[in-house]
């Protein structure tokens, strides 16, 4: 029997060995790891718009309607917070409930307002109008991979024919930028 665990623990160790060697992969094999992330642009802005965004719609009740993106920062500091709206009246983008952005342990919570209004942006097609409202700003320490979430009843499907349409169509989100601050 002595003259066997030899043998056994050369076989064990070569079936041990080789299986190592053996990639183990999650993928197809046709996507890298950065694909469904959001990539920081050279000028440090940082652009989530919701047709990228992973999203939860609840339609009976829009105000818990979430939208998160995993984002890649590689240049760090201090960000201006902007929310990019269609709407089709300028004076009220029509937010009954507040807005709120979460990142890592920081939250931003505002209803938005029309800070800035462009009026011939491809973003949207006639009878909207861009509105961007400014949100806060919030500080990236660090680096790296990271989940951004912002809840608002304005995240709808982009093909809802619900209800009450009415108040959906007066306005709804587009998107979420992160400027860096300049003061």
């Amino acid at each position: 029997m002595k003259k066997y665990i030899p043998a056994l623990l050369v076989i064990i160790g070569l079936v041990l060995f080789t299986s190592c060697k053996n990639e183990v992969r999650t993928d197809s094999g046709n996507t890298s790891d950065t694909d469904n992330k959001i990539l920081q642009q050279e000028d440090g802005t940082i652009s989530l718009k919701l047709e990228k965004a992973e999203c939860y719609h609840d339609m009976d009740n829009p105000k818990s309607n979430t939208a998160e993106w995993s984002i890649l920062v590689s240049k760090s500091g201090r960000f201006d917070v902007w929310l990019s709206s269609a709407t089709t009246d300028t004076t009220n983008l029509k937010y009954e409930n507040s807005v709120m952005l979460s990142f890592l342990e920081n939250r931003l919570e505002k209803r938005p307002l029309c800070d800035k209004v462009f009026q011939n942006s491809t973003d949207v097609t006639f009878p909207y109008f861009r509105a961007d409202s400014f949100m806060g700003s919030l500080y990236i320490q660090d680096t790296g991979l990271y989940n951004i979430q912002i809840i608002s009843e304005k995240i709808v499907p982009t093909n809802y024919r619900g209800n009450d349409t009415a108040t959906f169509n007066s306005s709804k989100l587009l998107s979420v930028f992160l400027t860096p601050a300049i003061h």
